[in-house]
């Protein structure tokens, strides 16, 4: 069964653009646009899609405030904010309200129906410096809160931890602060083959489904600080 989609933007040379592209994917299928806020969620009840592109500067309402809007009536609906912004005043709120992507605008379009692909799995899919924003406010009053409980990681932390090589440590130390993959390449002197890799070892390891619970584990245990 084909991903159902709908674009959210006020630009039409925006959503002309995603559509000649996501129209020769044969997995996804287009079903509607939308130029505002209100128009999206209007859409929304009308097409039931799978996943929602959406901007975060749209006129009417903006893209934060559909998306809230959005899942309270659909939640099952995967939403993924594909904008220019990526500062907190952004990233955490649309995070906040319930988006599982947060991209900007200027992603290859290949990467851009991988990371389509991947949130209608159910996973997160975040630009690394949304990524950076999320852990950096992870690691303020939420992990203060949670040393305040558990002061040290427990042993389980420990051997977990310690089933990771050296290089796999670094590399969790580098997610952790909001490398992508191909900077964390560019760091260590390896490919970025090579970093994938290390990557996938590091998830299956841990037992953690994506790079962003990555960043938020080891932010978490004092790691990338």
């Amino acid at each position: 069964m084909k991903i159902r989609l709908l674009i959210a933007d006020d630009h039409a040379m925006v959503r002309r653009g995603l559509q000649m592209f996501l129209a020769t994917q044969p997995d996804i299928a287009l079903v509607g646009e939308a130029a505002n806020g209100q128009e999206t969620l209007e859409r929304a009840v009308e097409l039931r899609p799978d996943v929602v592109l959406m901007d975060l500067n749209m006129p009417v309402l903006d893209g934060i405030e559909t998306t809230a809007r959005l899942l309270e009536t659909w939640p099952e609906t995967k939403i993924i904010v594909l904008t220019s912004f990526a500062d907190q005043d952004h990233v955490l709120p649309a995070i906040q309200a319930g988006a599982k992507g947060y991209l900007l605008k200027d992603i290859e379009p290949e990467e851009l129906v991988e990371a389509v692909r991947r949130v209608h799995q159910g996973r997160v899919e975040l630009h690394p410096d949304a990524a950076g924003l999320l852990v950096s406010h992870l690691s303020g009053a939420e992990r203060r809160q949670e040393q305040a409980e558990s002061p040290v990681p427990n042993g389980e932390d420990d051997r977990m931890l310690e089933q990771l090589t050296p290089r796999e440590q670094e590399v969790l130390r580098l997610i952790a602060s909001g490398m992508s993959n191909k900077e964390i390449g560019e760091t260590l002197v390896i490919t970025e083959k090579t970093v994938k890799t290390h990557v996938s070892h590091v998830l299956d390891k841990l037992g953690l489904a994506d790079r962003t619970q990555a960043a938020i584990y080891a932010v978490k245990r004092g790691l990338g600080q």
